[in-house]
């Protein structure tokens, strides 16, 4: 390992406990789940198949470390003993009297409480049945994604996934919304302008601004036109070659 892959498995990421978990396929796609988006700390509860599984370590490709440091443990309360904060995930009603969040309001909180040195962890049942009300009892909290009530169910890895991509988000300065401009620049101001000279003399001459008293509003809108558009230098460039071959094709 790394001083870089140290740093990830010291981060104070969840601890995501997969209980009684069926499948080592299921156990390695979690974990590639679990690295896609920076969180490492697994533990697994009485694993149907015993532990380690080959087939975990197949489906987990380059997450393999996840799999080489997850913590093994009988039983639930064993593998949750030292953790502050514990989460379980269900579909279900329980009966129960405990906060219901989303993913979204459960790692909003899940950050606060690592700020302030708290360890949380985060409780995903076996494949077949989810949690058992006993399990469920144990966590302080409860998680439900807001799925189609008339299919509710999801693939292990999949609600793992669900769980580290919301605790990364709330961490992550990724801009929402990025332009990528594949290698051009954003057009001028007067290079928009002299494309919109271009659109109105040859749109003049095939008589397209008529009649003549709504010819100064239908221009006005052109221009609003090209501005909102964003255009880059490139589709300026474009556009003028397009108006030149249309005259060319037109024998003038």
């Amino acid at each position: 390992m790394t001083p870089k892959d140290d740093e990830l498995f010291d981060a104070p990421t969840p601890v995501m406990v997969l209980v009684r978990p069926q499948m080592g396929e299921n156990i390695g796609a979690a974990a590639r789940a679990m690295l896609n988006f920076g969180c490492a700390r697994m533990r697994l509860v009485a694993p149907r198949d015993g532990w380690p599984n080959p087939k975990a370590t197949a489906m987990a490709s380059g997450a393999s470390p996840v799999l080489e440091r997850a913590g093994v443990f009988d039983t639930l309360p064993q593998a949750i003993g030292d953790c502050d904060y514990v989460y379980a995930t269900t579909a279900r009603g329980r009966g129960l009297t405990k906060p219901v969040l989303t993913p979204e309001r459960a790692m909003q909180q899940a950050r606060v409480l690592a700020a302030e040195g708290k360890r949380v962890a985060v409780l995903f049942g076996p494949e077949r049945a989810g949690l058992e009300n006993e399990d469920v009892a144990r966590a302080n909290a409860i998680i439900t994604v807001p799925v189609n009530p008339a299919f509710y169910s999801l693939n292990l890895a999949q609600c793992v996934l669900l769980v580290a991509y919301e605790y990364a988000r709330l961490g992550s300065d990724t801009p929402p919304e990025v332009l990528a401009m594949a290698g051009t620049d954003f057009a001028t101001s007067i290079e928009r302008e002299k494309l919109g000279d271009h659109f109105e003399d040859r749109l003049a001459e095939a008589g397209f601004f008529h009649p003549p008293e709504k010819a100064q509003a239908m221009r006005l809108n052109l221009r609003n036109m090209w501005a909102r558009l964003h255009l880059t230098r490139a589709d300026v460039q474009t556009l003028h070659g397009m108006l030149r071959q249309i005259l060319r094709g037109q024998g003038r």
